[in-house]
């Protein structure tokens, strides 16, 4: 397992850097609960999208009861069927819920999102949709689309790239540590972080690749 996986944060409090973002989702599920909404999470990447969406997705849905589309691409007219069908029945695991996460949902299509837009129309109390995406705005989609009836049905959660350097480098140092690949200074984190673009996934990489060993 590579580190970004196996050190991926499992709750809200370990989410490191995007408080503001966190704040948001938190009162939203204190608001409205969690069932019946679609969030739409976007930032650069390696900021934590993913690990949020999981983390939403865990809150009511096990994880045999979560489907995770890693590319839009994967979500084909089948898959959307088979979701349709599948949402209709609560899960059978002890949360009862259900989860579906897309992943780079800028890659959605026309005929596709026309069929989301039905789907988010009506969601389950136990049903939770949760997008992710790189890219921001209302001309996010390819072939001008436009994204604005899809996200209207979403509650946009937007991920920051600014002041991560020093938490990422504090981050990411201690797992070096834990893992025995660390022998470098603090400062040498934050270099790391400034060359990967706050990309914590690719600062991992590094880490397990031996960079910051002497």
């Amino acid at each position: 397992m590579n580190l970004y996986e196996k050190y991926r944060p499992s709750t809200f409090d370990r989410v490191v850097g995007q408080d503001k973002a966190i704040g948001q989702v938190e009162r939203i599920l204190e608001r409205e609960g969690w069932g019946g909404n679609a969030f739409f999470i976007s930032g650069p990447s390696g900021t934590g999208k993913s690990t949020i969406a999981r983390i939403i997705a865990s809150i009511g849905a096990d994880e045999f009861t979560t489907e995770r589309f890693d590319s839009a691409d994967d979500l084909t007219m089948q898959a959307l069927d088979k979701i349709e069908q599948t949402i209709a029945m609560y899960g059978w695991g002890p949360k009862n819920g259900r989860a579906i996460i897309i992943e780079e949902a800028h890659g959605l299509r026309g005929p596709t999102i026309r069929r989301l837009l039905g789907l988010l129309e009506r969601i389950p109390k136990h049903v939770v949709w949760i997008f992710t995406t790189t890219v921001d705005g209302l001309n996010l989609f390819e072939d001008k689309i436009d994204a604005s009836p899809l996200l209207s049905r979403c509650h946009e959660i937007a991920l920051t790239s600014q002041g991560l350097c020093k938490a990422f480098a504090k981050h990411v140092q201690a797992i070096a540590l834990a893992e025995h690949l660390d022998g470098k200074p603090i400062a040498a984190y934050e270099q790391l972080a400034r060359d990967c673009r706050n990309n914590c996934r690719m600062m991992l990489q590094r880490v397990a690749d031996g960079k910051m060993m002497d």
